[in-house]
């Protein structure tokens, strides 16, 4: 087997284990474990310190997204901590504005603000499933905001890719350091974010989504040409759903349901399960063909259906059968790549971060909290240090679409965790940050620890490829892949681009945890294209 040399062993614990994007969000959940914290608390005060520690990612301006594994039910719940468009939502005033698609950035930027469920969703877990406070939760980050820390390398080379995003208003001087973005090793403080958590700590959500916060984030997003208002922001509620999943093998992989991209995964590994993929070899041209082809098909299905199934009808349950995928595999050729990928007609029925954590008592947190872009919109709110997402330029304008703008409804969303459980006991946490990369990072890693049986990082080392879900199809893979592979894939039609350097940071931040439910022992992997960790006790 070829495996990316990160010179990485995986982590093997008893007591606890925590994976992330930043060595000391890592040691933050690990504190929380040893204090006695659970998986839940544990997960919550990382993607807090994250908030801080890797900004252009993560906040409590963006959506987070969980799925929880508690060992006394053996359940796997989901909770939704996305927001809503703004009540106010038109798509007309986007078009008349000239525009075509909703704008991530530049001078209407407020248009793509929905709703920041974070903060909501945080509390939602810690008080189903927690066993510490929010306030509790919160210290390690808003230590780190005002007392400072040093930037680490791959988080300072995609700081400095916002740099000119931040730079176009006065107000992204908060998120910069004497003007400029931090280099590596550079020493930060970041004082209006670390105040805006302290209120969240000593007032709860409220302190977010009702009084002064909310006041300032509603009217900037409106003067930056935006709905959003403080109305909006007071009536957000996370949603607990039923997680949704299909079987791999002799593995249940778990996704949280749409609005979610998640089913993107499911369906991929669906159609991919047909083919014999174990003797194929992990690194090879068959290999590749295979899982990308079924990507494609499971992504043409996802962008056509997924939606709020609040709002609108989405067919789930016939999008995850096995006659569907058996429909849809017969479009995979063995020698040739599909060049039209079009959507199918199921059966009709009724830059992110992620982090990973496991507890000595058995329970697992799969987390996930994002902004979208880099620093998202590029709107940070005076005076609060909180950076605002863009998930609402992933809404449609086309009114026939399910995905189409309308008030009060939650976008498309690409941040996916995973789990997946073996005889009903929890086998792996994990997840792959990356945008549209997410259902593919999911469905290389499960193959690769399923099929090929690595362990949990060894599954992160492995080289991976990223297909361009969009109309180009393109298939990126990573330097190292051998070019006997490239050539066999170019022969079957792939457009193929070898990827080097920072770039493959584009193939997705994945952190694993397994579990022996036998033993309890823990073996916890970390993104080696990452400036991440795992760690644990």
């Amino acid at each position: 087997m070829t495996y990316f040399n990160s010179r990485r062993s995986a982590v093997i614990a008893k007591n606890g284990a925590v994976a992330t994007s930043q060595p000391l969000a890592a040691q933050v959940g690990l504190q929380i474990l040893q204090k006695g914290g659970n998986a839940v608390d544990a997960a919550v005060a990382t993607a807090a310190a994250l908030n801080v520690l890797e900004p252009m990612s993560t906040g409590i301006g963006g959506d987070m997204f969980a799925l929880i594994w508690m060992a006394d039910t053996k359940k796997v719940t989901a909770i939704n901590g996305s927001g809503h468009s703004a009540a106010g939502a038109n798509p007309e005033d986007v078009i008349s504005k000239g525009y075509s698609s909703i704008p991530n950035n530049g001078p209407d930027a407020g248009l793509a603000v929905s709703v920041p469920g974070t903060v909501d969703g945080w509390q939602k877990c810690l008080e189903r499933h927690g066993t510490m406070t929010l306030k509790e939760v919160l210290q390690p980050a808003i230590g780190y905001a005002e007392n400072g820390y040093a930037v680490t390398d791959v988080i300072a080379y995609q700081w400095g890719q916002a740099e000119a995003r931040l730079k176009q208003r006065p107000s992204g001087a908060e998120m910069l350091s004497n003007n400029k973005t931090p280099r590596q090793g550079d020493f930060i403080k970041l004082d209006t974010l670390g105040k805006s958590l302290k209120i969240i700590a000593e007032d709860g959500p409220e302190g977010f989504y009702k009084g002064d916060i909310a006041r300032k984030i509603s009217n900037y997003v409106q003067s930056e040409g935006g709905w959003l208002t403080e109305e909006d922001l007071a009536n957000h509620s996370s949603d607990w759903d039923d997680p949704i999943c299909t079987n791999y093998r002799d593995v249940t992989v778990w996704e949280c349901p749409p609005n979610g991209s998640g089913i993107a995964a499911l369906m991929a590994m669906n159609i991919a399960e047909g083919f014999d993929i174990a003797s194929m070899g992990s690194q090879s041209a068959d290999r590749y063909h295979y899982l990308i082809e079924s990507l494609k098909l499971g992504y043409a299905d996802a962008l056509q259906y997924v939606a709020d199934p609040r709002v609108t009808d989405v067919p789930i349950e016939g999008l995850l059968t096995k006659s569907y995928a058996s429909d849809r595999r017969k479009k995979i050729s063995s020698d040739q790549a599909i060049t039209d990928v079009s959507y199918g007609k199921p059966v009709p029925n009724s830059d992110t971060v992620y982090l990973t954590v496991a507890d000595k008592y058995g329970n697992a947190c799969s987390f996930i909290n994002s902004l979208y872009s880099g620093f998202g919109t590029g709107l940070v709110v005076p005076e609060t240090g909180i950076a605002l997402q863009n998930r609402g330029a992933l809404f449609s304008l086309d009114p026939s679409h399910p995905n189409f703008l309308t008030g009060n409804k939650r976008p498309y969303q690409t941040i996916i965790p995973a789990m997946a459980t073996r005889n009903n006991e929890m086998w792996l946490s994990f997840g792959v940050m990356g945008g549209f990369q997410q259902p593919q990072g999911h469905l290389q890693v499960i193959s690769n620890m399923v099929d090929f049986d690595m362990n949990s990082q060894q599954a992160l080392d492995a080289l991976r490829f990223s297909v361009d879900v969009g109309e180009t199809g393109a298939v990126r893979v990573e330097e190292g892949i051998d070019p006997k592979v490239v050539s066999e894939l170019t022969k079957k039609g792939h457009q193929v681009e070898v990827i080097t350097g920072y770039q493959r940071i584009m193939f997705g931040g994945a952190q694993t945890i397994s579990r022996n439910p036998e033993t309890g022992v823990l073996v916890a992997g970390s993104e080696p294209r990452k400036d991440g960790a795992a760690v644990g006790y």
